[in-house]
C-alpha cells in the first residue's frame, strides 16, 4: 500500500506537490469553520493507511495547529494504521526554554499535543531549537533545507562574497553553508530588546569592499535582518546584500521593512506559504521534494536522512519584484 497524504489548510499547495513527487493524490478532506472560530476537519476513507499529515504551524499559529491536532484525532479515530506529522515549520520552536519565572515551555507544550491526539511521528525541517526531539515522546525526523538553499544561493554568488550570521545564535547554520559555498563568514553580535526591536553591539570578520549574504534559520518581522543591514554598510559592505532564510514568517510589517533595505535578492523555501509582496525579488526553493523522500523512506521503515540535494532538484519560483 502506497503512503496517503492528509493536506491541512495551513499549506494545501505543498500537500499536494509532495502528493505529486510520490505520484498519488492527498485524501479527500475538507476543514469546517464555524463562526465562533472553532474548526471540525472532515477527513475521508484513512482505514488502515500510513497517513502522512501535511500541516506547518505557521501564522496564524494558534488555528493551524489546534486544525493539526484536529486532523491527527480524525484520522485515528478513522482507523489509519500510522499517523506521520509533516509539520516543516514548526510554531511555538522558540519557546524552548523559561527566561522568567511564570513562563511556559510553549515547544513542550505542543509537542505533547502533538502525541495526544495520535501523532506516531514527528517530522521537522531546520527547526529553531535542537532540543525538540528531546521535548517529543514520539520520533523526530529532522531534515534540512541548507542544501537546497546553498545550491540556490551558489548559482549567482560572486567568490568575493561573505556569510553573515545576523546573531550568535545563527553561527553554527551559518558555518554550514560556509563550508558547503567555501566563502568566509561573519558574526553579527545583537541583543532583542523585543520581539520587534533589535540592538546591534558588533561585528566579527571582514566584509568591507564585498557583497553579503545575510542567513538565518527564520525571518519574522525582519528587525534582525534590518539591523544586520545597518551594521554591514556601516562596515564597509557593498550595499548589495543577498537575503536567505528556511522560514519565511514575514509578519508585522517585514514586507516594508525588507523593500526599504538595499536587498538584491531575497532566497526561502516554501515550509510556509509565501508569495512575493512586490518590490523585491524573491526566489521561493520548494521542500516538496525533501518531503516526498522522507515519507518514500518512512514508508519502508527507514530514518528519513535527507539526501544531498544536486542542482536543479525541487522546484524553484522567481519573482523578479
Amino acid at each position: 500500500m502506497r503512503p496517503r497524504i492528509v493536506a491541512g489548510t495551513g499549506h494545501r499547495a505543498l500537500a499536494e506537490a509532495v502528493a505529486a513527487a510520490l505520484g498519488t493524490e492527498p485524501v479527500a478532506c475538507e476543514t469546517e469553520r464555524f463562526p465562533d472560530g472553532e474548526l471540525r476537519p472532515v477527513v475521508g476513507d484513512v482505514q488502515g493507511a500510513d497517513l502522512y499529515l501535511v500541516q506547518p504551524t505557521g501564522p496564524p499559529v494558534n488555528d493551524n495547529l489546534v486544525e493539526l491536532l484536529l486532523l491527527l484525532d480524525a484520522c485515528r479515530r478513522g482507523g489509519a494504521r500510522r499517523l506521520t506529522a509533516l509539520v516543516p515549520y514548526f510554531g511555538y520552536a522558540r519557546q524552548d526554554r523559561r527566561t522568567a519565572a511564570g513562563q511556559p515551555v510553549g515547544a513542550r507544550v505542543a509537542a505533547d499535543l502533538l502525541v495526544a491526539t495520535g501523532a506516531d511521528r514527528l517530522v521537522v525541517i531546520n527547526p529553531h531549537t535542537a532540543a525538540l526531539e528531546a521535548m517529543c515522546g514520539v520520533p523526530v525526523e529532522v531534515l534540512t533545507a541548507v542544501p537546497l538553499l546553498a545550491d540556490a544561493l551558489g548559482q549567482e554568488l560572486s567568490r568575493a562574497a561573505v556569510l553573515v550570521a545576523p546573531d550568535l545564535g545563527a553561527v553554527k547554520l551559518v558555518e554550514h553553508y560556509g563550508r558547503l559555498l567555501r566563502l568566509p563568514v561573519a558574526v553579527v553580535r545583537k541583543t532583542r530588546v523585543s520581539g520587534t526591536q533589535v540592538l546591534a553591539e558588533e561585528l566579527v570578520g571582514g566584509v568591507a569592499e564585498r557583497p553579503a549574504v545575510i542567513i538565518d534559520d527564520m525571518i519574522s518581522t525582519a528587525g534582525t535582518v534590518e539591523t544586520a543591514v545597518k551594521v554591514l554598510l556601516a562596515h564597509g559592505a557593498v550595499a548589495d546584500i543577498t537575503v536567505a532564510t528556511t522560514h519565511a514568517l514575514l509578519v508585522g510589517g517585514a514586507w516594508d521593512r525588507l523593500r526599504r533595505l538595499p536587498i538584491r535578492r531575497l532566497v526561502v523555501t516554501d515550509t510556509l506559504p509565501v508569495e512575493s509582496a512586490g518590490g523585491l525579488p524573491l526566489q521561493v526553493c520548494s521542500v516538496a521534494p525533501l518531503l516526498a523522500d522522507a515519507v518514500d523512506l518512512l514508508h519502508g521503515d527507514e530514518p528519513a536522512v535527507a539526501s544531498p540535494v544536486q542542482g536543479g532538484v525541487g522546484g524553484v519560483r522567481v519573482y523578479p519584484g
